[in-house]
C-alpha cells in the first residue's frame, strides 16, 4: 500500500554531515548535466563512476535559485557488475546499470513506515517484481500468483538488500520488452560488491537520502553520465 506520511518535526537527517546548501560548488565537467533536467526538478541524485568497474559515487544536489548545491559530497556506491550501459543500450540480464535521467517514483521497505516524505510502499511476503520480457506485466510490482509470468524477483529478500530502497523510473511508462527491469537504489552487500544493475550504497547513506528527498521537488536521478 502506498502512503504519503506527514513529517512531524525536522527530518531525521536535516543535512548531510559536514555539508549544507551552497557550501560546495558542483564539480565540472558534471555541471552541464543539470541541463538534462526539466525546470520542475529541484533535487537530483547524480551517480557517476568511482574508479572501478562497478564502483560509483552519488551526489545529492538541490536547486537554489538559478544554481545547484552539492549537499552531500561523494557518497560511496556500487552499480552493475558490467558498469554503466551507454544511453539506450541497457538490456535485461546484461549486468549493467542504465544511463540517463530518470524520475524517482517511490520509496519501499520492510517496515510499515520510514522517515521519508516520499510515497512509501511496504513490501509484503507475496510481492514480486516481474522481469519476464514476454509478460504483459514486465517491469511492474505485482502480487505472486496474480500475474502470468515465467520469472520474477522476490521483493522480500532474505538478504535484506531491499529493507529500504527507491524505485528509479527506468523503462516504466511504457515498459519496453527486454530493455531492463527492477532498477532501484537499495542497500549494498558491501563496498566493491556489484549489483545486477541497480545502484546500491550503505544503509545509513540511503536513509539520509530518503530523509532529504521531497516529492514536491520532483526528485530525479542522473545515472552514468558523470565522470
Amino acid at each position: 500500500m502506498l502512503s504519503r506520511p506527514a513529517r512531524i518535526g525536522p527530518p531525521l537527517f536535516p543535512v548531510f554531515p559536514g555539508h549544507g546548501p551552497g557550501e560546495h560548488a558542483f564539480p565540472l565537467p558534471c555541471g552541464p548535466l543539470f541541463g538534462t533536467l526539466s525546470a520542475g526538478v529541484g533535487q537530483v541524485l547524480i551517480v557517476g563512476g568511482g574508479g572501478g568497474p562497478a564502483s560509483a559515487t552519488v551526489l545529492a544536489c538541490e536547486r537554489h535559485g538559478q544554481g545547484w548545491s552539492d549537499l552531500s559530497g561523494p557518497i560511496p556506491a556500487v552499480v552493475g557488475r558490467n558498469g554503466f550501459a551507454t544511453p539506450g543500450a541497457k538490456r535485461e540480464g546484461d549486468g549493467t546499470t542504465p544511463s540517463g535521467t530518470f524520475c524517482l517514483e517511490e520509496a519501499f521497505g520492510y517496515a510499515p513506515r520510514i522517515e521519508t516524505a516520499m510515497p512509501y510502499r511496504q513490501i509484503r511476503e507475496d510481492d514480486i517484481w516481474v522481469d519476464d520480457p514476454a509478460s504483459p506485466d514486465y517491469n511492474q510490482w505485482k502480487k505472486k500468483g496474480a500475474v502470468m509470468t515465467r520469472s520474477y524477483e522476490e521483493m522480500r529478500r532474505a538478504d535484506g538488500l531491499y529493507e529500504v530502497g527507491i524505485v528509479i523510473g527506468y523503462n516504466r511508462s511504457p515498459a519496453l520488452s527486454g530493455r531492463g527491469s527492477a532498477i532501484f537504489f537499495h542497500i549494498w552487500q558491501g563496498r566493491g560488491i556489484p549489483t545486477s544493475g541497480c545502484v546500491a550504497m550503505a544503509r545509513e547513506d540511503l536513509l539520509r537520502i530518503l530523509s532529504w528527498l521531497d516529492p514536491l521537488k520532483a526528485p530525479a536521478a542522473i545515472l552514468g553520465m558523470a565522470g
